[in-house]
C-alpha cells in the first residue's frame, strides 16, 4: 500500500511540474501580442522591428524542439528538463530588464531555445511518472493547462500591460521557473531513450529547414510573398527538409526515424496537429485584434469575451481524457477538430463591425469546446503511436509540426487578410477577417479528416503503439528512483 501510495504521489508531483513547465512555455507564443505598443512606447523601434519579439520565440522554439528532445532522450530527460527550465527562467529575467529592443529580441530567443529543450520531454517524464491506466486523464490536465496557455496569451499579456506594465509579462516566469527547479530535481525520475549517438547531420538538416520555412512564413505578410528573402528561405527551407527526409531514411541512428510515417496513427496525428494549431493560431490572432481595433475593448475586455473559448480547455479537457480512456482518442479528437472548425465557421459568417456579443457567444463556446476535446486525447495518441523509447523524438516532432502550424496560420491568415481587407476602418477589417476565419476552419475540418485516418483502438489497450502493422516488442524504459 506504500508503495502504492509513492507511486501515485510522484504521478501527482510529475503532473503539477510537467503542466506548469508546459504553461510557462505555452503562454510565450501569443503573450506579447497585447504588449507591442507598450514595449515600442518604452524602447523604440517601429512595430516592424517589434513583431521580433513574437518571431525570435516561435522560430528558435520551433526550429530545436526535435534536437531538444533527442539530446533529452541521449543524455538524461529529467536532466535537460532541468537545463531547459534553467535557459527558460533566466532567459525571461533578461527579457524583462532589456534596456533596449535588440537585447529584448535576443532574450526572447534564448528564452525559445529553452522552451525547446523543455517543452518536449514534459510530456515522456509525464508518461514515465504515471500508470498506462491513468494517462487519459493525466494528458487530458496537462492538455487542459497548455491549451489555455495557448489560448489566454494575449488575455494573459494585456491585462499584466494594463494594469502593470509589459515587464509582468516576463517577470512571472521567473517565480514559477525557481519553484519547479528543487521540484523537478527532487520529484522526478530519470530516464532515457535508446542511448544512440546524437544525429548531428540529421538535426543541422532539420533544424536549417524549419528555420528557413518559419523564417519565410513570418517575413512573408511584411516583405511580400515575391520578395527574393522569402522566397530564398522557402525554398531553401524545403530543400533542406527533403534532404533530411531522404537522410532519415537511410541513416542508422537518425533522429526521427521515418518508419514512425508508416503508422497511420502517427501520420494522422501529427497531420491534426499540424492543422488545428494553423487555423486556431491564425484566429485567435486576428479575432483579438478585432475585439480591440473594431469593437473598441481593451486587451483585457476583449480577452475576459474571448474565455468562453480560451478556458473552455479548464472545464473540458479532463472529461476529454477520460472519454478517450474509455472510447479511444480518435472519435474524441475528431469531434474536437469539427466543431472547432463548426465555430470558427460560424464567427465567419455573424461577424460584422457592430455585432453584439451575445451573436459571437455560441461560435465561441463551440470553439473553445472543439480546442478542449481535441488537446489532451492528442497528446495520448502520439505517445501511443510509437514504442516507450521513441516517445521522446514523437513528442519533440509533434511539439514542432504545432509551432510550425501557428506560424503557418498567422503568416497564411494575415496574407488573406490583407489581400481583402485592411486597417483602415473596422468595415474593412471585417472584409479580411472574415474570409481569413473561414479559411482557418476549412484548414481545421481538415484536421479533422486526418483525425478519422488513425487507425481505431479498444478502449482500455495498453499493449504496444498504436500501428497499423505489427511492431517489434519495445524496449523497458530505464528509470532509476530519486530520493
Amino acid at each position: 500500500m506504500s508503495q502504492q501510495n509513492a507511486r501515485a504521489g510522484g504521478a501527482a508531483w510529475a503532473l503539477v511540474i510537467t503542466s506548469v513547465a508546459g504553461f510557462m512555455a505555452a503562454l510565450d507564443n501569443l503573450v506579447v501580442t497585447t504588449a507591442l505598443p507598450s514595449i515600442r512606447e518604452d524602447l523604440g523601434g517601429a512595430l516592424h522591428d517589434l513583431e521580433w519579439t513574437v518571431s525570435a520565440y516561435t522560430l528558435t522554439f520551433a526550429v530545436l524542439l526535435m534536437f531538444g528532445a533527442a539530446l533529452g532522450d541521449r543524455f538524461g530527460r529529467r536532466r535537460l528538463f532541468l537545463v531547459g527550465l534553467t535557459v527558460f527562467t533566466g532567459a525571461s529575467a533578461a527579457a524583462a530588464m532589456a534596456p533596449g529592443i535588440d537585447s529584448l529580441i535576443a532574450a526572447r530567443a534564448v528564452q525559445g531555445v529553452g522552451a525547446a529543450i523543455m517543452m518536449p520531454l514534459t510530456l515522456t517524464l509525464l508518461t514515465a511518472a504515471v500508470p498506462a491506466e491513468r494517462r487519459g486523464m493525466a494528458y487530458g490536465i496537462w492538455g487542459a493547462v497548455n491549451g489555455l496557455a495557448v489560448a489566454s496569451g494575449p488575455l494573459v499579456g494585456g491585462s499584466l500591460t494594463e494594469h502593470i506594465s509589459w515587464q509582468w509579462i516576463f517577470w512571472l516566469n521567473v517565480p514559477l521557473g525557481l519553484a519547479l527547479l528543487p521540484l523537478a530535481r527532487l520529484r522526478l525520475a530519470e530516464s532515457h531513450g535508446t542511448g544512440a549517438p546524437l544525429d548531428l547531420p540529421g538535426t543541422l538538416l532539420a533544424s536549417g529547414g524549419l528555420f528557413g520555412i518559419v523564417y519565410g512564413l513570418v517575413r512573408g505578410p511584411v516583405d511580400g510573398w515575391t520578395g527574393a528573402v522569402v522566397l530564398t528561405a522557402l525554398f531553401a527551407g524545403t530543400a533542406l527538409l527533403t534532404g533530411f527526409v531522404l537522410y532519415s531514411t537511410r541513416a542508422k541512428n537518425p533522429m526521427l526515424p521515418m518508419r514512425l510515417f508508416r503508422s497511420r496513427a502517427f501520420s494522422g496525428i501529427n497531420a491534426a496537429s499540424l492543422l488545428m494549431f494553423l487555423g486556431m493560431f491564425g484566429s485567435i490572432f486576428l479575432l483579438s485584434q478585432y475585439m480591440q481595433g473594431v469593437l473598441g475593448y481593451s486587451p483585457t475586455e476583449a480577452g475576459l469575451r474571448m474565455l468562453p473559448w480560451t478556458g473552455m480547455p479548464m472545464l473540458v479537457a479532463p472529461i476529454a481524457g477520460i472519454l478517450s480512456d474509455r472510447i479511444g482518442g480518435r472519435p474524441v479528437v475528431a469531434t474536437g477538430l469539427f466543431l472547432q472548425a463548426a465555430g470558427l465557421g460560424y464567427l465567419a459568417s455573424v461577424i460584422t463591425a457592430d455585432a453584439s456579443y451575445a451573436v459571437q457567444l455560441p461560435g465561441l463556446i463551440i470553439s473553445g469546446i472543439g480546442m478542449a476535446l481535441f488537446f489532451a486525447p492528442a497528446s495520448a495518441l502520439v505517445m501511443a503511436s510509437v514504442l516507450p523509447k521513441e516517445q521522446g523524438i514523437a513528442s519533440g516532432a509533434n511539439n514542432a509540426l504545432r509551432e510550425v502550424g501557428g506560424a503557418l496560420g498567422i503568416a497564411v491568415m494575415s496574407s488573406i487578410f490583407a489581400a481583402q481587407g485592411g486597417y483602415e476602418s473596422g468595415q474593412t477589417f471585417v472584409d479580411g477577417l472574415r474570409p481569413a476565419v473561414a479559411v482557418g476552419a476549412g484548414v481545421v475540418a481538415l484536421g479533422g479528416v486526418a483525425a478519422l485516418l488513425i487507425p481505431a483502438r479498444r478502449p482500455g489497450s495498453t499493449a504496444g503503439p498504436l500501428t497499423a502493422e505489427p511492431a517489434p516488442a519495445s524496449e523497458p524504459v530505464k528509470a532509476t528512483a530519486t530520493h
